[in-house]
């Protein structure tokens, strides 16, 4: 499928903005694929009303790679959502690896249905910034891509306002999720769109889970050669919502809503910081982001959507005084969960 013709509700979805949970990988005792937990994630976040979903990214382990569990996770969810709703909903993959690797996975996720694969450069630490707009360039023409600024603390690579405005010009790139945890870096990706002329064409999705709300509301205002154009992020790709996913579309609508406002309320402003709270426990800032699967994985578990934590490699798991942090933050913040929603449906996506 050529680019041109990707589903254009599908296209307008992601270009007005919507809530892309990353997807966590259910596992059971043996680490294997637990089907029936997996398959209930994805009936939890479409019944929610995310706009679709993101496979096979850093929350959902990219060691699925490794163990054969690539093509099966992405076809689990691909057809879980398919059989549960008729809505369009933006399937996103995550793409990795050297560009070989990242074309091949291309392929794979077109052929099973993707719309866009999320394009992590990780592999390309000490590649030179020609060679990683080639390697972006390379995949874009399998598949629309969404870039993707992650934060070096889990293996990101520190890229230029430059960087960004050489990729935002390369066009079948459709948005970029901007997670680099930093303000300063995120500005780079900001500035480097607006001087390609793209922030009509790509859509810039936060991934920055220490400042989502604040991320969703504000407007930005980009100067060039004297002209300034205000932007907004227009959705957010975050593991963050991984969790409280009900809790959080609400919360999405409410920034929304404020855009393009002369004032923004106090109480959203003040939203910020406590969700902010809630993702140091979930993310295990403490610890640098050690247990962040791992903990959005715990508080999956104690809603009865996941068996267990169980992480693909045996080391991976909560830190020590994690546990004691999300315990808090579930008590300080037991008004942004979603456990009655949770409760209320559970069996019916068990089953």
């Amino acid at each position: 499928m050529h680019h041109s013709e990707m589903k254009s509700d599908i296209r307008r979805l992601i270009a007005d903005g919507t809530v892309l949970p990353a997807h966590p990988l259910a596992l059971d005792a043996a680490r294997k694929l637990d089907v029936r937990h997996q398959r209930a994630l994805t009936r939890y976040y479409i019944d929610a009303g995310a706009g679709g979903l993101a496979v096979g990214v850093h929350t959902t382990q990219f060691a699925i790679r490794n163990v054969g569990m690539y093509r099966p996770v992405l076809e689990l969810a691909a057809e879980s959502a398919s059989n549960w709703t008729k809505r369009p909903l933006a399937l996103v993959a995550g793409l990795c690896g050297p560009t070989q690797q990242a074309v091949a996975e291309a392929k794979t996720a077109l052929g099973i249905g993707y719309h866009a694969g999320l394009l992590s450069l990780a592999a390309m630490k000490s590649a030179s910034e020609d060679e990683i707009i080639a390697h972006c360039q390379s995949v874009a023409r399998e598949i629309p891509v969404v870039g993707f600024y992650l934060q070096p603390a889990v293996g990101g690579v520190v890229l230029s306002a430059n960087f960004w405005r050489r990729f935002a010009e390369i066009d079948n790139v459709i948005a970029i999720k901007i997670a680099p945890f930093n303000r300063y870096r995120t500005l780079d990706v900001l500035r480097g769109v607006s001087a390609a002329g793209a922030l009509d064409r790509v859509a810039l999705y936060t991934g920055n889970d220490d400042h989502i709300l604040l991320d969703l509301s504000l407007p930005f205002d980009l100067r060039d050669k004297g002209v300034t154009t205000r932007t907004y992020f227009r959705g957010g790709l975050l593991g963050h919502w991984s969790v409280w996913i009900a809790s959080a579309i609400k919360q999405f609508e409410r920034c929304r809503a404020a855009r393009h406002q002369d004032t923004v309320a106090a109480d959203l402003l003040a939203l910020d910081a406590r969700v902010t709270d809630c993702n140091s426990a979930f993310f295990d800032t403490a610890n640098n982001f050690h247990g962040c699967i791992a903990g959005c994985h715990e508080v999956l578990r104690r809603q009865g959507l996941l068996e267990g934590i169980w992480c693909l490699d045996p080391a991976e798991g909560l830190s020590a005084g994690q546990m004691e942090e999300i315990d808090r933050v579930c008590r300080e913040h037991v008004d942004l969960s979603d456990d009655a929603f949770v409760a209320y449906h559970l069996q019916k996506w068990l089953a």
